[in-house]
């Protein structure tokens, strides 16, 4: 029997079977064992293989295999340095939820999933959320990131979940595509899947006055049906993932993150050496293009720090 992940809860996984059964299932004990180095080898998104199980009981049936998977989204395992964490497989999309205040998004967060994106082929759209509460200096600030990677080459929108404004504007971005929601905890995604999804009545939570940071409302990843969004080509759907406060990179060679910064690549290709780490080496012309302002200093200094992500304590830190 075949079916789709569509909830982790850690130990359980939800099932729909391809004639619509929704079971409960728990991984094959030694599926673990085959050199998948992930704190959750199956993930939402997975299309699964799932052994029988008795006659009008939704539980007792196991996960034996997973099909191959067409993309993922994986970070750094928080607790396991040499593990992963894969966010959710086979999707279409990922919608980063990002606040310039309450809380605020590093740009450093916002460029290493951007770079874990590109390194997977996962298109993301940049979604900036509560700008109902931004004042003058902030609505600047965030206009200015707009700007930033709308000239990459990612596109951008402005909304405010709360009030819905910008909201119906994302409607034709998500129809007949699986798309996954991530960002910070506290920026606002349950407030905007409920605002998206009517019944929804996710839990949300007010931002720590104290330290200005979210607090975890969600606690395992879900997948959940856009009804009103669905097509013809297929069902519409939001996979819902637990804020996360840091984005550690994960097997990613020194060599090969220049590749999934589009700029830097765009300029790496004129540099005098080809194996140029654009850190120090005379002729580079990434160096050129970051002293001529062609390159942002935010976005090179992420560079950087991705460069150093063999140190196994990096990605413990909130960035």
């Amino acid at each position: 029997m075949k079916g789709l992940v569509v909830k982790n809860t850690g130990s359980w996984y939800t099932v729909r079977t391809d004639d619509g059964q929704l079971v409960d299932c728990k991984v094959k004990g030694n599926f673990r064992l085959k050199g998948i180095r992930s704190t959750n080898p199956v993930a939402v998104g997975d299309r699964v293989v799932v052994s029988s199980f008795l006659e009008g009981s939704r539980e007792g049936a196991f996960i034996t295999e997973i099909e191959e998977r067409r993309n993922y989204i994986i970070r750094k395992s928080i607790n396991l340095s040499k593990q992963s964490h894969i966010l959710a497989a086979n999707v279409d999309q990922a919608l980063l939820i990002i606040t310039v205040s309450r809380p605020q998004t590093s740009t450093t967060f916002i460029d290493r999933f951007l770079a874990s994106a590109e390194a997977y082929r996962v298109p993301v759209v940049l979604v900036f959320n509560k700008t109902d509460l931004l004042d003058g200096d902030e609505r600047r600030y965030q206009q200015m990131m707009v700007s930033l990677y709308e000239t990459i080459g990612y596109e951008c929108r402005q909304i405010s979940a709360s009030t819905g404004d910008g909201v119906e504007e994302l409607h034709p971005l998500l129809e007949g595509k699986i798309t996954l929601l991530s960002g910070n905890s506290g920026v606002g995604k349950s407030t905007l899947i409920n605002r998206l999804v009517p019944g929804a009545n996710l839990r949300t939570a007010e931002i720590s006055d104290a330290h200005n940071t979210g607090m975890h409302t969600t606690t395992f990843s879900e997948m959940i049906p856009l009804s009103s969004l669905s097509t013809v080509e297929g069902t519409s759907y939001l996979i819902d993932t637990p804020g996360i406060k840091g984005f550690g990179t994960f097997d990613m060679e020194p060599e090969e993150v220049t590749s999934y910064f589009r700029e830097i690549f765009h300029f790496s290709k004129d540099c005098r050496f080809s194996n140029c780490t654009h850190t120090h080496e005379p002729g580079c012309a990434v160096l050129k293009a970051l002293d001529d302002h062609y390159i942002a200093q935010s976005r090179y200094q992420s560079y950087l720090s991705m460069l150093n992500d063999k140190d196994e304590s990096k990605y413990r830190e909130a960035y």
